[in-house]
């Protein structure tokens, strides 16, 4: 039954969301905030999708801290539903990505009109230094929520947690508040794999790490907020 069900979700889902994206090339002509707005829709449709199709809900906790205004949030990255949920729950986020996602036809295109900031990471120090700098040309737009996942790729649930530098290089240089971002999603939708596991997926909006702290100091909280949440989420077995 969980093989039909998934089945049918891959389905349902890739053609709802080709259709949806050829749907949304005029908007690449529109203000971002439309497209925004459209992003946000598709975000909630796929978690409906995921609800009516697999038994699979999405629950967002830690509500009080989902931020506006201008800041990083740092998830932790179990799959590909950790970009999608973002749409639908900020209201001015962007993705740090790597380039190779450009050549996503029109997906690219509307990454690139939402302000998202495309990263060579075999680029290390130029490339940060060109992150920095898009970065603040969208904060100075205002209310902008730069999503960074700070392990770089999507890690299995229970996985030794491997943390990157570039979320710490733009924390040091924009100055802004981290809102780290911890869950259970790989149990439910693996990060490699077809089947979509019946249960509850949850994101817990964390304590946000103000900023200023030590470079040492910041890792280690990050690392310490998102790890603990995230297997604490895990042993409840949603």
């Amino acid at each position: 039954m969980i093989f039909v069900r998934s089945f049918l979700f891959a389905v349902v889902f890739y053609l709802w969301s080709v259709l949806y994206a050829i749907a949304l090339v005029p908007l690449l002509a529109a203000p971002r905030s439309w497209m925004l707005a459209a992003m946000r829709f598709w975000s909630r449709s796929v978690n409906l999708l995921l609800r009516v199709i697999c038994g699979i809900r999405v629950e967002i906790r830690g509500v009080g801290n989902i931020p506006t205004g201008d800041c990083l949030i740092a998830p932790k990255h179990q799959t590909m539903l950790d970009v999608f949920v973002q749409f639908g729950v900020l209201r001015g986020s962007l993705f740090v990505f790597k380039k190779e996602l450009l050549i996503i036809p029109i997906f690219g295109w509307i990454a690139l009109k939402i302000g998202s900031i495309v990263v060579d990471r075999q680029g290390q120090a130029t490339a940060l230094r060109d992150m920095v700098r898009r970065a603040r040309e969208q904060f100075r737009l205002g209310d902008r929520q730069l999503v960074i996942f700070p392990e770089g790729t999507r890690k299995a649930p229970g996985a030794p947690p491997d943390y990157k530098p570039g979320v710490a290089g733009l924390y040091r240089e924009l100055e802004v508040p981290v809102h780290p971002v911890a869950t259970n999603a790989g149990v439910h939708w693996p990060a490699h794999g077809f089947l979509r596991r019946p249960g509850v997926i949850v994101y817990e909006f964390l304590e946000p790490i103000p900023p200023g702290l030590k470079r040492a100091e910041f890792m280690r909280l990050l690392q310490e907020r998102i790890e603990t949440a995230s297997d604490r989420l895990l042993a409840e077995g949603l």
